[in-house]
Formats: C-alpha cells, sequence, structure tokens
C-alpha cells in the first residue's frame, strides 16, 4: 500500500496540490488522469520520491518495493540488455554482482566463501535462478527477440529501448509499479500484452495513460486530478466519465431546485414582510432562506479542442493507386512489392510492429521521400496534407505561431488564421508563442491546425496522438469520424483505431501486406490475420534454420 497523506506541493507560489489525501491498496490499478499540467507526471515522481513535498508525507507500507517507469532512454547505454531488466529488482541484481565478485578472485578465503554462502541464501530466497528467464518472458512478450538479450542498450533503437525500460519496471513482481504513459512507443501487441500482464497483476499498480481503452481494460480505479484536489472513483475510465458527468448533473438540477425555491421565499418575504399578520411567517421563511446553500460547482479544468477537417472539394471516385511499391533503408528492406487502392469512403488504419514501415510508406505517399520500386498515383481531384511523426524541422525556425500558419494559409487575413489557432486552444497572446519553444502537445495541435485550414481531402497521420492529453486526442478521434473525406493514419490507441478505420492494412515484419475491410476488432479476432501471422513466423524459422 502506498498512500498520501495531506499533501501539498508548491511551485514557486502556486501550489500544483493542495492538501491531498488518497490511499492506494493492493490488488487494484489506478488509472490517473486529468488535463494537460495538472500534475500527473508530478504526482508520481511525488509518490516515487523523486520529487519532495512543500508539506505532507507519502507513506509506504514497510518492506514493499517499489517500481517506476524510467524515461531516460540513454541510461543504460552502457549495459546488457538483460542486465538492464534484472536491474529493476535493485536488490537482487547487487546480489549476483557480488557473488560473480566473489567467486572470481584468485584467493579465495574462508571469509569469502562464508559471504558467499549468505548470498546464496538470500538469492535463492529471491527466485534469483529464475532471474534471467523470467526477464526473458518480459522482453519477448513486449516483441524484443532473443537475438536481443545480450546486446548493449546503445545498439538498440529508441522503439527497443523504451521496451527494456518497460521490462525492467515490471521485473520481478514489485509491490507498488508506478507507469508513466508506458504505452507510449509500443505496439499495439506489446499494448495487448501489457494489458494482459496488467490485468493478471495482484500488487498495486498506479499508471498515467491518455489510451482510453487500455484505462478501460486494466484499471479498477480511476484517479481524477482536478484544482490541485484527487477524486477517487471506482470502475474503469468509461465508468469515471459517465459518474463524473452524473456527479455535475445531480448537482446542476440540486442548485436549480434550490434556486427555485429561493425565488418563491424571496418573493413571499418581498410580498409578507411589512404584513403585520404575515411577519411571523416572513421571518420564518427568511431563516429558512438563510440555510440554503448552493453547491460550488467548479467548471473542470480540462480543455477541449475543435477539430473539424473540411474540404474544399468533394473527392472522385479515383482517389490513390499503389503499385508494386518497394524501399529498402538502411540495409532492411521495409516495403517489398505492395500494391493496394484507396476508395472515396476509406479510412484505413495502417498497422504493424515495424514504425519504419509505416513513416516510410506515408513519406513516400507525401511526396517526401521516392520509392525504390513501384509506383503510386492520387487520382486528379485529391489533395493531400501530411502529419509527420517527426516534426522537428517544422517548428525549427523563429516564427510565431501565427506567421507560421498564416505561411499555410490560402487566406493572409489575421482574424481568419486566428480564428484557426483559437479552436486548437492557442487564444490571445498564445499566436505570438515562438513556434521554437512549444512542447509536444502544442506542436501537435498547430500541425492539426494546419491540416484544417489546408482543406485537403486526403489526410495522412502518422501517429498524431503522440503528445495529445485525452480531451485533444477525443477531439480529434470525433473529427476524423466526421471527416468526409479519405484518411491515412497509424495510432497505437486502440479505440482510436476501432472508432474511426472501416479498413486494416497491416504491414508484416517482411514488408508484405493484410489488406481487410473491417473493423479493428473484427480484425484482431479474424482467423486469417492469425494464419498469415502463422505461415510468415514458420517461413522465417525455415530461413533461419
Amino acid at each position: 500500500m502506498i498512500s498520501a497523506n495531506n499533501v501539498t506541493y508548491r511551485v514557486g507560489k502556486k501550489a500544483l496540490f493542495e492538501d491531498v489525501n488518497i490511499k492506494f491498496t493492493e490488488g487494484n490499478c489506478y488509472g490517473l488522469i486529468g488535463a494537460n499540467g495538472a500534475g500527473k507526471s508530478t504526482f508520481l515522481k511525488i509518490l516515487s520520491g523523486q520529487l519532495d513535498t512543500t508539506k505532507g508525507d507519502i507513506v509506504i507500507t514497510p518492506g514493499q518495493r517499489l517500481s517506476v517507469l524510467e524515461q531516460d532512454h540513454f541510461k543504460y547505454d552502457d549495459n546488457v540488455v538483460m542486465d538492464t531488466v534484472i536491474m529493476g529488482n535493485e536488490r537482487l541484481f547487487q546480489i549476483m554482482k557480488e557473488k560473480d565478485a566473489i567467486y572470481a578472485k584468485e584467493d579465495f578465503s574462508d571469509e569469502d566463501g562464508i559471504r558467499a554462502s549468505e548470498l546464496e541464501a538470500e538469492f535463492a530466497e529471491m527466485d534469483g535462478w529464475e532471474a534471467e528467464s523470467n526477464a526473458a518472458m518480459l522482453l519477448n512478450g513486449l516483441g524484443i527477440g532473443t537475438e536481443f538479450h545480450y546486446s548493449l542498450m546503445k545498439d538498440l533503437d529508441g522503439s527497443l529501448k523504451v521496451k527494456v525500460l518497460l521490462a525492467k519496471a515490471l521485473f520481478g513482481n514489485p509491490d507498488i509499479l508506478l507507469l508513466d504513459e508506458p504505452t507510449n512507443h509500443l505496439d499495439l501487441d506489446a499494448i495487448a500484452w501489457l494489458e494482459d500482464f496488467l490485468i493478471d497483476f495482484e500488487n498495486t499498480v498506479i499508471v498515467v495513460s491518455h489510451d482510453r481503452y487500455f484505462l478501460n481494460k486494466v484499471c479498477t480505479q480511476i484517479a481524477d486530478i482536478d484544482y490541485g484536489k484527487i477524486q477517487l472513483y471506482a470502475g474503469n475510465y468509461d465508468f469515471w466519465y459517465e459518474s463524473s458527468q452524473l456527479l455535475v448533473k445531480q448537482m446542476k438540477e440540486a442548485n436549480k431546485k434550490k434556486e427555485e425555491k429561493i425565488k418563491e421565499l424571496q418573493e413571499f418575504i418581498s410580498r409578507f414582510s411589512a404584513n403585520a399578520s404575515k411577519s411571523k411567517q416572513a421571518t420564518s421563511r427568511k431563516r429558512a432562506l438563510e440555510k440554503i446553500e448552493l453547491d460550488d460547482i467548479k467548471p473542470s479544468s480540462r480543455k477541449y479542442p475543435y477539430i473539424d477537417f473540411r474540404p474544399e472539394r468533394e473527392i472522385g471516385n479515383e482517389v490513390l493507386a499503389v503499385e508494386h511499391l518497394s524501399k529498402t533503408i538502411n540495409g532492411e528492406k521495409v516495403l517489398d512489392d505492395i500494391s493496394f487502392t484507396l476508395g472515396r469512403e476509406d479510412k484505413v488504419a495502417f498497422v504493424g510492429s515495424c514504425e519504419l514501415a509505416k513513416t516510410t510508406l506515408f513519406q513516400i505517399l507525401a511526396g517526401e521521400i521516392e520509392p525504390d520500386e513501384g509506383t503510386y498515383k492520387w487520382g486528379v481531384t485529391t489533395s493531400q496534407s501530411y502529419f509527420p511523426k517527426d516534426n522537428t524541422a517544422e517548428f525549427d525556425n523563429d516564427m510565431t505561431i501565427a506567421d507560421w500558419l498564416t505561411g499555410y494559409s490560402p487566406v493572409k487575413d489575421a482574424t481568419y488564421v486566428r480564428g484557426f489557432l483559437g479552436r486548437m486552444l492557442f487564444a490571445g497572446e498564445d499566436g505570438v508563442k515562438k513556434v521554437r519553444i512549444l512542447s509536444g502537445g502544442e506542436k501537435v495541435r498547430c500541425l492539426l491546425s494546419k491540416m484544417m485550414i489546408s482543406g485537403a481531402n486526403c489526410l495522412i497521420l502518422d501517429e498524431p496522438t503522440n503528445h495529445l492529453d485525452m480531451e485533444s486526442i477525443t477531439a480529434l478521434n470525433n473529427g476524423l469520424i466526421k471527416f468526409p473525406g479519405v484518411a491515412l493514419f497509424s495510432c497505437h490507441d486502440h479505440q482510436f483505431v476501432q472508432t474511426t478505420a472501416n479498413r486494416i492494412i497491416e504491414i508484416l515484419p517482411n514488408g508484405s501486406l493484410v489488406d481487410k475491410i473491417t473493423i479493428y476488432d473484427e480484425y484482431l479476432a479474424s482467423d486469417e490475420m492469425a494464419r498469415k501471422r502463422t505461415v510468415f513466423t514458420a517461413q522465417t524459422e525455415d530461413d533461419e534454420n
């Protein structure tokens, strides 16, 4: 168990949290939610001891081990992957290293023998002999093949490092597990594995995530941060949303009844206060009026942008034809002779474990790079707008937000441009902020403003939900659902894919495609997908043999 007792945390004069009291108990998975800037990650750091409270205490049951998903992807670059995972149980790793050092001595003494015996007993008690196999199970479950288990961390790409750090956090059955955005940069298969792991996990989990489906799947309770307070709700994310909305509705209805009663009493008092025969009744009503208190209903600190993609031109029947496209990146063939055509009502989710393959395809279709082989052709009635996964180059300048967006606008009127910025929560003076200093979420909202102002009827979006808060993801999800054009996108948010796409294209590890007109949940359950994956796995094993 871990609890916060009267916790206050101040940044300068601002109180991010004020007198927070909350208890997290065994057997529960808590989803920590709140608007951007509400302090979700900060609260996890307070719980883990990385930040000291201004006032109050964090109490952990004595003897319990706390594990945290670390965010520094370069911290363990000089360590072997397997060692990095086992470091998740710091004491076990220390025992292993001390044992190895003792056994490596040339002048092994009696004292060394006694110490080694003590360490061996503790090692066995901590299930140390199973440490490597348990670590390997975590790595394999997250999609890190055995060929990487004894590589150096610095030799892994960013997405694999994220998975190793997650395996490190999960290793050794910690009593308390703190996870800050664990699904970021995970492919959908790894997310599904993590969901199953957390559902079966019997200790305490506190997780921050913007993935609504993930929170619905794993959470037993929701801890909602709003205005420096944390309110607990039993159930998953959807239940929290319904409960919180119902609570506000009930408070508003109660206030309405109270206001009607106040008006009735005030009218009686005003009418009969000067009437001697009614004076006692008027006095009685004055006392009743003084006792009525309206509920203090604070508006939520959550803010929803307004995302509405409106094509300037209706799309024709010929949209996109891709024929025999191939591309090799750094010696790896990520696209291998792929072909497909799109119809005017297609909203296609591109899925698969190879992030590079999806990004490469989108860059080709957006005209940013050329294929090695094959062709693609957009229909004459189409216009495209592209959302890149890596937006670094886009914002590497000293322009203001307003000037930056004006450069992409067909109408150069400042009021027109600021209207789009306002919809994306850039109000007033925000328009003169330099794009170079924007946060990740602000940059994403800028790019979405650019896509809206373009009036394109074909949208290409590569991981658009990265860096967005729950409210912005919901707004983008709804905007794409009602978008009357064609969309090609990749996304790790299960609910986003399930509710937006009417067609699924999976790029397999060998660069080929599985293409099916269906919604995502039906695709995951389809026999065809399982069969094709089985065939591919068998072919891979044959090739290796």
